[in-house]
């Protein structure tokens, strides 16, 4: 199988990637426009394969979207290119609905006129594999079920709504063209490779360096975690197996409260690089929360584990190891993206409409 894959230099896309050469016999036609958030050296493992490619390449751009459908002729699309902290979101949402409700757009009518072109055979076997996020659903207080496939939509932040748009999109275009796409909505990921503005590699990267560890609120906020590489074995298996129409929630049933991802992570490092001037803890501040912070996000993962036939393999404090890790052997590649792109600074602070 040839997979087209957008957004294949970013944290999910190049795990994805790097799976599929790695693990699989399929090939990758990787798609990146090469933003603030993407990096060669995700992928440089198997940059050299012969059955990897990358073109730098923007989804807004439908004339550049045809043309790589009819040069590489792919058999399936796993579409991941997107903007996707919500903190910029807050401070900027108009590159947000460009990327994510726009380019979607692009790409499916990219996707539907090369889709439409091809033998019947090639038709019934082609897929248009939607990754999503399950923040379109809303928030869960303490006590409510988890999220599940059925859910409904009550996205809060700029970015969860232009999500929820590419949602509705994909799923308009299998409904009323017949294109044979699914959609699969996953909990917070974390590993290898992200970019050091979401909590995990902030929090691990300011405590080796000593620097203060921000948590919003008072830290009860709660998120369920997802080791990237298990999620992209899922993806892998989705786009292999997925139905039309179909929605696959993907999870790995881990919720933390932010807090208890702090610590544990300052646990870890103390015991694999203490610090001369104490606990990593010491270096906690709570901070000022963002506007609308959703309270909780949990999974339901049954369905898609049935039907796909997998199941993380990575406990939340194994699969947190193995990151805190990884960060300490690569300081050189966070460090120098830290020198082009200001992490540290504070995003998500805009104030609301008729307020400034």
């Amino acid at each position: 199988m040839r997979i087209l894959v957008t957004g294949g230099c970013g944290f999910i896309g190049s795990a994805i990637v790097r799976h599929v050469i790695g693990s699989t016999g399929h090939s990758v036609v990787n798609v990146d426009a090469m933003t603030y958030a993407a990096t060669r050296d995700s992928t440089g493992d198997v940059a050299a394969d012969p059955r990897y490619l990358h073109i730098r390449a923007d989804i807004t751009d439908g004339a550049a979207m045809r043309a790589i459908f009819a040069s590489h002729q792919p058999d399936a699309v796993m579409h991941l290119a997107a903007e996707s902290h919500v903190d910029r979101s807050i401070d900027g949402p108009g590159v947000f609905m460009t990327t994510n409700v726009l380019g979607t757009f692009t790409l499916l009518e990219a996707a539907r006129e090369y889709w439409s072109g091809l033998d019947l055979r090639r038709q019934a076997a082609f897929r248009f594999h939607h990754i999503s996020t399950d923040e379109v659903f809303g928030t869960l207080q303490p006590g409510d079920p988890p999220f599940t496939e059925t859910t409904p939509y009550d996205p809060r932040s700029p970015y969860s709504a232009s999500k929820a748009a590419s949602d509705h999109l994909v799923r308009a275009w299998q409904h009323t063209y017949g294109l044979p796409a699914f959609v699969t909505n996953t909990t917070n990921n974390y590993g290898f490779w992200h970019f050091p503005e979401k909590l995990i590699p902030l929090v691990t990267i300011n405590a080796i360096a000593g620097r203060a560890l921000p948590v919003y609120g008072d830290g009860g906020n709660m998120r369920d975690w997802l080791f990237v590489d298990d999620h992209a074995e899922a993806l892998v298996l989705a786009v292999e197996r997925g139905r039309p129409g179909e929605t696959y929630a993907i999870g790995a049933r881990q919720p933390r409260t932010n807090i208890q991802v702090v610590q544990t992570i300052c646990a870890i490092l103390d015991e694999l690089r203490p610090d001369p001037a104490g606990p990593h803890a010491r270096l906690i501040r709570y901070v000022t929360d963002r506007p609308g912070h959703d309270f909780r996000y949990e999974i339901d993962p049954s369905h898609a584990e049935a039907a796909l036939g997998w199941r993380a393999r990575h406990d939340f404090e194994t699969g947190l190891r193995r990151t805190v890790r990884w960060y300490l052997e690569h300081r050189d590649w966070w460090t120098a993206l830290q020198a082009r792109h200001d992490s540290t600074k504070r995003l998500g602070m805009a104030p609301a409409e008729g307020s400034r």
